[in-house]
């Protein structure tokens, strides 16, 4: 019989090339068979807690502090639930398209930072390539203009960002009911400037992760990979879209879970619960359980669900991505890098289109209302839906805040892609290298995890003290 006193335990720690800190354990009996392999996010940040107390208008300024690669998201997120707490939810024209701008600029940005520094290395070297070279310097040597490409396009995401928000990273753009500034005629020009040269690398960007996928077909369908749920919210007319929607929820084969709810209920059609060898919770549809009703959110996701994309270039490339599984669900998991390349496509498309609209000049900014004491807001940031959910009292304090992140409704999707690729990789091997290691990171990587964004705990967090003597004996165990 094996048990936990006999078997070998195998520690990826830090997971690498993913933004935050987080560890993989491999549990392996005496033959080296797989056992048990997890994904643990091993910091904690609390930002439920310390939020609460703070003036409701100070919110869209203080979350974003949760994370300096997806700030944009959450600024946002939290700004649509201050909408509401003001009644400013029907912001102004001029107010939509600024923010659009400011949360595609973060889309472009995120999903070429992702894409090229952070994934190609797996993808251009190979999964088992010497780890001298697999990594963005490796990448710069053998593909110098390649490496340009990628600065050059997350650095024109983050100056659309300057210029929405004020600030490249933690600005300050979007306030209840609205914005605090729009887009004046000499930044508009300078954005567009560069637009076709965006648009030509956008493009070569999206054949890159779909050669990849289909020449490689046969090994990836495999690869972590596994038939789940869906989550994203899509327009009432079921188009892709990443600002605002309701809730649609299919499952493996494409069949609708439910479509069109209402962001102010998604309580009740979504659930989390907490497991403890990790930070992050696990969400879960209510109407299934949380042992069938994990899903997966993000790119992937997001070009299964929608109905189609309102630009022509992505549309057709979202054809193309569907064609490959008969128009049904694609549950490959490292289909995530090319249906990503399609959404930063569909970014620059969108930024050709407002960057040419006059309402980005407006002056009707802010709008205001009815006031409410709670209110939801959910967008779709770069690695999924986003859940913003605070009450405020009457003094204008926050008193209560909860925040699914894309990363955590990805936690069990992520969980079972490690356990998959262990199994199928590492399971009764004589030797376990790093390139097989590495194995495990790529099936993470595809996710594009944001553990520093996830790390939230359900409940109260004590401080807890235990002393043990020479043998290994609990002394005394103290908590707070």
């Amino acid at each position: 019989m094996t048990t936990a006193s006999n078997m070998k335990r195998i520690v990826i720690e830090p997971v690498t090339r993913v933004e935050g800190h987080g560890k993989v354990t491999i549990l392996m009996d005496q033959a080296n068979k797989v056992k048990q392999a997890r994904l643990h996010i091993v910091e904690f940040r609390g930002f439920e807690r310390f939020i609460q107390g703070r003036l409701f208008w100070e919110v869209p300024v203080l979350v974003q502090r949760l994370c300096g690669i997806c700030p944009v998201s959450h600024h946002i997120a939290a700004a649509k639930a201050m909408d509401r707490i003001v009644g400013g939810e029907n912001i102004t024209p001029t107010a939509l398209k600024m923010r659009l701008l400011m949360h595609h600029g973060q889309f472009f940005q995120s999903h070429a930072l992702h894409f090229f520094h952070l994934s190609s290395p797996d993808l251009l070297f190979g999964f088992d390539a010497d780890v001298a070279i697999r990594n963005v310097i490796g990448v710069a040597a053998k593909y110098p203009d390649l490496a340009v490409q990628a600065v050059m396009m997350r650095k024109y995401g983050q100056e659309v960002i300057k210029r929405t928000a004020g600030k490249k990273i933690h600005g300050t753009g979007a306030i209840p009911g609205g914005i605090n500034k729009n887009l004046s005629i000499a930044e508009r020009d300078e954005l567009l400037k560069d637009i076709d040269q965006m648009m030509e690398w956008s493009r070569s960007a999206v054949k890159i992760a779909k050669d990849y996928t289909v020449e490689n077909l046969a090994k990836l369908k495999d690869f972590g990979s596994f038939e789940s749920n869906h989550l994203s919210i899509v327009r009432p007319d079921g188009a892709y879209d990443i600002y605002d929607g309701g809730l649609r929820a299919i499952d493996a084969q494409g069949n609708k879970i439910f479509d069109h709810v209402d962001n102010q209920k998604y309580n009740d059609y979504i659930a989390e619960e907490v497991r403890s060898w990790s930070y992050m919770k696990f969400p879960f549809i209510k109407s299934i359980g949380p042992e069938k009703g994990w899903y997966r959110v993000g790119p992937l996701a997001r070009v299964n669900n929608a109905d189609y994309f309102d630009t022509p270039e992505a549309e057709a490339c979202r054809k193309e991505f569907m064609a490959v599984t008969n128009n049904k669900p694609n549950n490959i998991t490292m289909a995530y890098h090319w249906a990503r390349m399609i959404e930063l496509l569909n970014s620059c498309e969108t930024f050709q289109r407002l960057l040419n609209d006059p309402d980005l000049q407006g002056t009707d900014l802010v709008v205001k209302g009815q006031r409410r004491e709670e209110a939801v807001g959910i967008i779709e940031a770069p690695r999924g839906t986003l859940f913003h959910h605070y009450k405020v009292d009457k003094n204008d304090q926050v008193v209560m805040a909860n925040l699914i992140v894309s990363t955590t409704s990805n936690n069990e999707p992520m969980n079972r892609a490690v356990q998959k690729v262990a199994m199928d990789h590492l399971d009764g091997k004589p030797e376990i290298t790093e390139g097989l290691l590495n194995h495990v990171e790529v099936a993470i990587r595809a996710y594009d995890p944001c553990l520093s964004c996830a790390t939230h705990a359900l409940g109260q967090m004590p401080l807890v003290v235990e002393l043990y003597d020479n043998d290994g004996e609990l002394i005394d165990r103290k908590t707070t």
